[in-house]
């Protein structure tokens, strides 16, 4: 005897589906990454999907608050631009449609003058 899976009906979403960032989005949040650590800024990260939310969270040392989150909130899709960056604060930097740019605003926050 065979156990059938039921079929999802077409158009609803999975109810226990989770909002995840895809290879081509982790690229580029992980080159920013690699790219502060090795400038000495960050130590370690973090990754959260929930059912609306996927969440990067950057932390300066491991044992304290992220300094940064990168989310993606596929519901503001249409809207505001589900990608954000979130300062410690809980200010929003930078929200919009486009991770690479979203992301710009963290990379101008790794480029120094050299003394």
């Amino acid at each position: 005897m065979t156990v059938m899976t039921p079929t999802p009906f077409p158009g609803r979403p999975d109810p226990h589906a989770k909002v995840a960032f895809d290879r081509h989005e982790l690229n580029l949040i992980l080159g920013l990454y690699g790219r502060a650590v090795a400038a000495g800024e960050w130590r370690d990260y973090g990754m959260s999907f929930l059912r609306d939310v996927a969440i990067f969270s950057i932390f300066r040392r491991t044992a304290e608050h992220p300094i940064y989150r990168i989310e993606k909130r596929p519901k503001l899709r249409g809207r505001q631009g589900m990608y954000a960056v979130i300062g410690m604060d809980g200010q929003i930097l930078k929200r919009g449609g486009d991770l690479r740019a979203v992301l710009g605003v963290l990379d101008r926050k790794l480029i120094r003058a050299i003394e």
